[in-house]
């Protein structure tokens, strides 16, 4: 039986193809994205071996940021370098916020309309469910049995108290994960070990373009030159544009602080897009009122029906706030828009980009270090409580919604929480996913309301 051998190089070319038809149907969320990462470049294509994907995942895993992203620039740049990088992680990102824009000004243009109020009636209460589920999911990946770790579960109760009663900001519960993550280590090493990840096991398998046993190309190891050039280039990248944003319009305005304010959502997104949700509905929804819950939740609806990260969300966030604050005037108010939802996304992929080609290098010494992952997995611990405190919020705000009535003396939405249960249901009990149960809770918000109406 003649051997099989390893793919030809790739030109940068055909990798711009691939990156771009990614970008189109990377649907699913971040564990679905991977899923098809895997199946193209390791088992179709084998431009990388599953040792090497499954190393660069980790590594991934370990930063603030949507992995999925940050993994296909990381591919690309151990490919073709910086550029192959920047190419796969920029096209992971673009499709989605073009077809973000564009359903953004369909939901602020049309979104009372009744078919469509209707429409988003249902998706809230999807929303709603699917948050729940995110606790779970995000639970029972981090959190071992109590037993096991209850260190860990009185992170997460901690975090869940100090955001929904006290009020504590995001950030300082971050902070403070990582901190009780960092003590942890030395007085409980074993429940801060990570018991999940993805093994490197050396099975058998078709050679690869990049194998287990490929070296390092040159531009993929370490230089204290090209660090610093990478920093300094990433730093000059942020401050330009955030610096002409104040002189535009000052430090007050719009712009300015949506630049600022989603550069320290980026680096705090330890746990994938749903431990950011609570510190942008935080900023967003309460402190600058750029818009409403509900809007949040419709919003996080697009999110999971577009293809692209799931963080995209903050695509949303940027136009509704460009369009609520009229950034460039009451006549160009669909400009103004998509101006601040690019800021938004500027500001919230750059720190994804400097992370993965100037920290690539790094990652053989970082991977594995306690040190290093202790407060990141007190940080994913408290990122449980964090959703559970925002997966109640978002069932509150459609149990009182304006379609709530009394029953027992009780005044509530009693349809959407039916609504919101069915969905949960489908996700949990029935196993369906996250677009089917969007959808079907769409039409049937729809009939609701209606019916109601």
């Amino acid at each position: 039986m003649t051997p099989v051998q390893a793919p030809a190089p790739v030109s940068f070319g055909a990798a711009l193809k691939f990156w771009l038809r990614l970008g189109f149907i990377s649907f699913g969320g971040p564990a679905g994205q991977i899923a098809i990462m895997q199946r193209e470049l390791v088992e179709e294509k084998r431009w990388i071996s599953q040792g090497r994907f499954n190393h660069a995942l980790n590594y991934c895993m370990l930063l603030p940021g949507p992995e999925a992203q940050q993994l296909a620039t990381y591919i690309g740049w151990l490919m073709h370098r910086s550029w192959g990088g920047v190419v796969a992680g920029g096209l992971f990102v673009l499709p989605s916020l073009f077809i973000l824009i564009a359903l953004s000004w369909v939901y602020v243009r049309f979104g009372q309309v009744p078919l469509v109020a209707g429409l988003f009636y249902g998706i809230q209460c999807a929303v709603a469910a699917i948050v729940v589920q995110a606790v779970w999911r995000i639970g029972t990946k981090s959190l071992k049995k109590p037993r096991q770790a209850p260190f860990l579960w009185a992170i997460a109760a901690i975090s869940f108290i100090a955001v929904e009663f006290l009020h504590v900001g995001f950030p300082w519960v971050v902070l403070g994960a990582a901190l009780a993550g960092w003590l942890g280590s030395r007085l409980a090493p074993a429940q801060f070990a990570s018991a999940a990840g993805h093994g490197t096991g050396k099975a058998a398998h078709a050679p690869a373009l990049i194998d287990d046993d490929t070296p390092t190309p040159s531009h993929a190891r370490f230089s204290r030159k090209r660090l610093a050039a990478l920093v300094l280039v990433g730093a000059l990248l942020w401050a330009l544009p955030l610096a002409g944003l104040i002189v535009w319009q000052g430090w007050q305005g719009t712009l300015a602080q949506t630049g600022w304010f989603f550069t320290k959502a980026a680096l705090f997104t330890f746990g994938g897009a749903y431990a950011v949700l609570p510190y942008v509905v935080q900023g967003a929804v309460l402190h600058y009122a750029w818009l409403t819950a509900s809007q949040m939740m419709s919003g996080l609806a697009l999110g999971e029906t577009t293809p692209g990260p799931l963080i995209m969300v903050v695509t949303f966030v940027g136009f509704l706030a460009g369009w609520s604050k009229a950034v460039l005037g009451p006549d160009m108010l669909f400009w103004g828009a998509a101006l601040t939802a690019t800021v938004a996304t500027w500001f919230t992929f750059l720190p994804s980009f400097i992370f993965i080609l100037a920290g690539g290098p790094l990652i053989e010494c970082t991977h594995g270090n306690l040190k290093l992952t202790a407060p990141l997995t007190a940080i994913t611990a408290a990122v449980v409580g964090v959703v559970a405190s925002l997966a109640l919020l978002f069932i509150a705000n459609i149990a009182q919604s304006a379609m709530a009535f009394s029953l027992f003396g009780i005044k509530l939405d009693y349809g959407a929480l039916a609504l919101a249960l069915l969905a949960a249901l489908a996700l949990f009990r029935f196993k369906q996913g996250v677009i089917p149960v969007i959808v079907a809770s769409a039409v049937a918000g729809c009939a609701l309301r209606l019916l109601l109406a």
